[in-house]
């Protein structure tokens, strides 16, 4: 059974950088695509990043395109955002999924496994 876990959420000022980190066990981590999403209360569950199981495509929303950079290790079954110059509606709990597929997926629906997120807060 494939477990998630975040790491790395937080309270920034506007403009600072977070890093999140997700750590994936029970299965070959290169067999999964990945994607980070994020919610805020009393509203749907947001696409934000996804990356191909090899690493080499990956795809953001709008909102963060330019700002966030998505990543992983496959040797050390671990997966990252880089989150530069935030704002405060990047406020939200954010989630990393995993779908086991080549391919990087933008809707929630693909992903089999969600870990249990991770809190970020930028104040203005």
């Amino acid at each position: 059974q494939v477990q998630l876990v975040e790491s790395g959420g937080g309270l920034v000022q506007a403009g600072g950088s977070l890093r999140l980190s997700c750590a994936f066990s029970g299965r070959a981590f290169s067999d999964y695509a990945m994607g980070w999403f994020r919610q805020v209360p009393g509203k749907e569950r947001d696409f934000a990043a996804t990356i191909s199981s090899s690493g080499r495509i990956t795809r953001y929303s709008n909102s963060v395109k330019g700002r966030f950079t998505i990543s992983r290790d496959n040797a050390k079954n671990t997966m990252h955002l880089e989150m530069n110059s935030l704002k405060p509606e990047d406020t939200a709990v954010y989630y990393c999924a995993a779908v086991r597929s080549v391919n990087p997926g933008i809707s929630k629906g693909t992903y089999d496994y969600w870990g249990p997120g991770t809190q970020i807060t930028v104040s203005s």
